[in-house]
Formats: structure tokens, sequence, C-alpha cells
């Protein structure tokens, strides 16, 4: 199973992994003989300013603040576009945002943990869902082109600082 909890709901130096999507986009980018364009790179640079989903008018509203200029939505809408079809983010549906993807080279079960208290989203791959997932499509003679899992809890900081919380009462 891979999965981006560790970082996601972990303290940790947040550049690396902002270092990490920018230097496998461009890899990707080149390997696709697409043109990163400092929008889209700019985009992907605010998606992963924490493993918090952003919106597309968030995004919209921080592109202007950075460019100090108005931006359309279609500008935004089509990096996300873009970001999106080579697999580098994710949209989460229920929260009608966007999040980085840690393994866009890797098959993925499109497994989100969510935590509803701090808003981190750690994602999450596993072989034994994919296989649940295909059989039970094969077996409806479903053809499956996309999946989205999104689960919804605590992460292990929320957790931890909830038993320290319990311990400080009794």
């Amino acid at each position: 199973m891979m999965s981006n909890a560790r970082t996601a709901y972990h303290i940790h130096d947040h550049e690396r992994c902002i270092n990490a999507a920018l230097q496998l986009t461009r890899d990707i980018c080149q390997k696709n003989k697409v043109n990163l364009t400092p929008t889209k790179e700019q985009v992907l640079k605010l998606i992963w300013q924490s493993h918090r989903p952003i919106g597309a008018y968030q995004i919209q509203d921080q592109l202007a603040r950075i460019s100090r200029k108005a931006v359309a939505p279609p500008t935004v809408y089509r990096a996300l576009q873009f970001l999106t079809k080579l697999g580098l983010i994710h949209k989460i549906p229920s929260l009608n945002s966007f999040i980085g993807c840690p393994f866009p080279n890797s098959p993925q079960s499109n497994l989100f943990l969510i935590c509803e208290k701090c808003g981190n989203v750690a994602e999450v791959s596993c072989r034994n869902v994919d296989y649940l997932l295909q059989k039970t499509c094969e077996n409806a003679n479903f053809n499956l082109n996309s999946k989205n899992i999104e689960l919804f809890g605590r992460c292990v900081l929320c957790n931890e600082s909830k038993s320290t919380q319990k311990l400080a009462i009794d």
C-alpha cells in the first residue's frame, strides 16, 4: 500500500513536498512533450502549499494577489484541467477542491483520507481495494472509467491532540 499519510499528517519540511512535486511535474511534462507554463506551475505550487484541498476560486484569488492583476476563471480551469489530465492533481468532489497527487506515475485507488478537524488529506493506494473494485465491475459487466473514494475522520495529529486534551481534563 502506498500512502502519503506519514507526510500529510505529521509535521515535516513541506518545502520538500513542493519541490518534489515541481520536479516530478517538470519530468512528466518533458516526457509527454507538453508545456508547463508559468501559470500552470504557479497553480500547482498553490495546490501544494499544504496537504489541504484548495478550491478553484481560492486559487484564482491567490493568483490575482501574486500577479497583482485580475485572473479570469478560464485561466485557472485550464490549468486545473491540464494538471488533472497528467495525473498531477486530483479533484475531491465532495469538497469541490483539488489536492496534489504524491504518486502520479503509480496505479491509484484514489482513496482519500480526509481529516474533518484540520482539513488535511492523505492519499492512499491499496491493491486490495483496487482488486475489489475491479472484480465488482467485472461481475456487473461495468466499464470503470474513474474512481474516487473519500473517507472522513480524524488524522493521527488530531487524535493525539484529542487524547492530550482528554488527559488534561481528567
